[in-house]
């Protein structure tokens, strides 16, 4: 059998339209390709990979479990389970856990307590769910409809109601639609897809003031942040506010699927026996492989590295920027940064992709005008060094052609 790009065309579902390059192994933060082409990885599998590909501390956690036991039903409880989900309420304002498979279904779970929440101590009439336009939440039918980007939600016929949204870093939009009815506020601390966008001080603690006022639960999506992204455990507690329920993934697990839902107990026991679940949720082998990789990001040293990396990323960029003038701003919190484009540039971000992957460095964007880095938070700064030089070439080709 042939593997190549040829062969998805023949066999998968046409949703996504992949890159002609098959990465076949990857270790720390490079990455070959079947060609054995070398890349410098600054995409992490969109913001997945948090210790870079086959870290040593998940592969041995995942042999280890692998010799144990990989699934039990949720009829039983499991030693992984329980010591991960001890360390991230030892570690957060959370008294409790929910195990998913993903971000979609970790929001998904959110979403539903939140309802189940309003239903049970308010009545019917609080049912409202407000988000931020430009939002991503995933691809169910109830997060995407949350999400406020009408591109992934249309076209799928009449969508769950009582979902409305405001803009984000407009505490305005929100105040005019925000009532008693409201029964919950759900944003990213620092929209990820929507841009690369943080909130602005007074706009977040203006949300939380909001909540509090109307009795609505502050849902943080914390997916993307999570995990070390921003340089903090979870981006809430470089913010100042604490949210009711937040929901985290992707660097979670460090590349092994895994979702959770942290929340108060008080909030939590509305999610009474058999209202909600999930077969694969909270497996041994899934918490095994994330409780290494929550172990080894949750270090001062590791976080703090982070931080230090970010400075470095921003200078250099600037310093790109400052011979080829590309960017219309530079922004991001720790190993999640973002460069716009400016209006020579606009609409281009997928072009500026492309040829750094002929240069050999994997990126991401987050729209048509936005480029996003999202490297590991302990890649080697010879690699960020060396994947910039790369970078560089990339943006010279674009700049001067």
């Amino acid at each position: 059998m042939t593997v190549n790009r040829a062969l998805f065309d023949e066999v998968m579902v046409p949703n996504y339209a992949p890159s002609a390059v098959i990465p076949v192994r990857g270790q720390g933060s490079r990455v070959w390709d079947q060609d054995d082409k070398e890349y410098i990885d600054f995409a992490g599998g969109i913001a997945v990979n948090c210790l870079g590909h086959c870290h040593p501390a998940l592969v041995n956690a995942l042999k280890e479990q692998g010799e144990k036991i990989w699934h039990l039903s949720n009829v039983m409880t499991n030693e992984p389970a329980l010591r991960l989900a001890k360390k991230m309420v030892d570690a957060t304002f959370a008294d409790k856990i929910y195990f998913a498979n993903s971000g979609a279904e970790a929001n998904e779970a959110a979403l539903k307590l939140a309802r189940r929440w309003a239903l049970d101590v308010h009545g019917e009439h609080k049912n409202q769910i407000i988000s931020f336009k430009q939002g991503f939440h995933g691809r169910t039918f109830f997060t995407v409809s949350v999400g406020g980007q009408a591109a992934y939600s249309d076209g799928f016929g009449p969508k769950p109601g009582a979902i409305d949204h405001a803009e984000y870093n407009n505490l305005a939009s929100l105040e005019a639609i925000i009532s008693d009815n409201t029964c919950a506020v759900m944003l990213e601390p620092l929209q990820g897809e929507g841009g690369v966008v943080s909130p602005t001080d007074d706009f977040i603690k203006g949300v939380r003031a909001l909540c509090d006022k109307h009795n609505a639960l502050m849902i943080f999506d914390e997916v993307q942040t999570g995990v070390g992204r921003t340089g903090e455990l979870y981006a809430y507690m470089g913010l100042g506010v604490t949210p009711d329920i937040l929901t985290s993934a992707k660097a979670l697990g460090g590349g092994f699927p895994i979702g959770a839902m942290l929340t108060t107990a008080e909030i939590a026991k509305h999610l009474k026996i058999g209202t909600h679940g999930s077969t694969y949720g909270g497996n041994p082998l899934a918490c095994a492989v994330a409780e290494a990789a929550f172990d080894t990001v949750n270090n001062a040293e590791v976080l703090a590295g982070v931080k230090e990396r970010e400075s470095f990323v921003k200078k250099r960029l600037a310093e790109i920027n400052e011979k080829y003038n590309v960017f219309a701003d530079i922004r991001g919190e720790g190993m999640l940064i973002g460069a716009e484009l400016t209006e020579q540039f606009k609409g281009r971000a997928k072009d500026f992709l492309n040829a750094a992957m002929e240069k050999g460095v994997m990126t991401l964007v987050a729209g048509a005008n936005v480029i996003r880095f999202a490297p590991s938070l302990v890649i080697p700064m010879e690699d960020l060094s060396q994947g910039l030089e790369r970078y560089e070439q990339a943006v010279a080709q674009i700049a001067t052609a």
